[in-house]
């Protein structure tokens, strides 16, 4: 059937209509376009940056469990300081002492796993205390993944000097001679200080009263004043010390003579059995952090404590720098786990 004249005109009508209803849309939707694109450009240029940009913009926190001026502190901030140069990105080292590093311990497991927030630990607060606390807010194998063991150094038994004792024996028959008047500075439930105390104990057949303190530094001020006897300490914390002669040391836990003092003989020499107690310190970041965050952070701490001035800041202070992977870490925590469980449970040591 033929279109009449008006048909074929109505029908180009509606033709050169929906023409310009498209050519509208169009133009709409190429402002909308131009408008979002005009408010991303906006926010990048206000600094919302996508997560990764914005990870790589804060900081990296190495929370330490101690307070400032301790051996731990002094450590985590020599390295924070090269690792800032390899990972270029600012590294601080944020302190929350308490619980013999277990109020920080709990503060890393439940921050997010983005590599921002580091746990630099000793062995008291992951592989002593959960032997010895029974509501321990945190699992050491569970809530953390390894990033590198940092570094290991030896304790020693130190008095004043001027104390009539020259060895572990001498202060362990002067203790049997006058019950609970010998004191000995404990840095906190599960740490070095109170199980190398424990074993000395146990060993010596004597008791000795323990006097807690929250750091180190409060401890050695009060063994230099007279207040306190003795204090088991790491070599950092009492070397300058010793070598003035304004403290003496007695013994060490190490199964060597340390380096720095060759001269005071370790417990076992003593003929003290089971007396083995040394500190170290290394670094766990929060569980499902990313294997290759891992991997950049260890590659990090590893250069650092490679790098010729951080490795002779650290043996002039006594303390022996312990490069290696996360998996080699992770080995040598769970055997520390296992270890100190098991002197715990010989020993009837008690926790909480």
């Amino acid at each position: 059937m033929r279109k009449s004249p008006h048909d074929r005109a109505m029908r180009g009508q509606r033709s050169a209509a929906m023409l310009v209803g498209v050519l509208a849309l169009a133009r709409s939707l190429t402002w909308v376009t131009a408008v979002v694109s005009a408010l991303v450009a906006a926010l990048i240029l206000h600094g919302v940056a996508a997560p990764g940009q914005d990870q790589h913009s804060r900081p990296v926190k190495l929370v330490v469990g101690f307070t400032a001026g301790g051996t731990t502190d002094f450590v985590a901030r020599l390295l924070a300081e090269h690792m800032r140069e390899r990972l270029a990105q600012s590294v601080i080292v944020e302190n929350k002492p308490g619980a013999n590093g277990a109020i920080a311990a709990e503060y890393v497991a439940k921050s997010e796993p983005d590599g921002t927030t580091l746990l630099f630990t000793t062995v008291g607060a992951v592989a002593i205390n959960p032997a010895l606390r029974s509501n321990l807010p945190y699992d050491t194998i569970r809530d953390f993944v390894p990033v590198g063991l940092a570094v290991l150094n030896s304790t020693m038994l130190v008095v004043n000097a001027g104390m009539a004792v020259n060895s572990a024996r001498e202060l362990a028959e002067l203790a049997r001679n006058q019950p609970g008047a010998v004191t000995i500075g404990v840095t906190g439930l599960g740490a070095i200080s109170h199980l190398g105390l424990e074993l000395y104990q146990a060993a010596a057949g004597v008791k000795f009263q323990a006097v807690p303190y929250r750091g180190a530094s409060q401890a050695v001020t009060d063994v230099l004043g007279g207040s306190l006897d003795g204090l088991f300490a790491d070599v950092p914390t009492i070397i300058t010390q010793v070598q003035a002669g304004k403290l003496k040391a007695l013994a060490a836990t190490s199964k060597q003579r340390s380096e720095m003092f060759p001269d005071v003989p370790t417990f076992l020499e003593q003929g003290y059995a089971d007396t083995f107690a040394n500190q170290w310190a290394g670094i766990l970041a929060p569980a499902r952090t990313p294997s290759g965050t891992v991997a950049s952070l260890n590659a990090a701490l590893n250069l650092a404590l490679r790098d010729p001035d951080t490795h002779s800041i650290l043996a002039q202070t006594g303390v022996t720098p312990s490069p290696g992977s996360p998996a080699e870490f992770g080995d040598y925590l769970r055997e520390e786990i296992a270890r100190w469980a098991k002197v715990i449970r010989e020993k009837g040591i008690k926790g909480e």
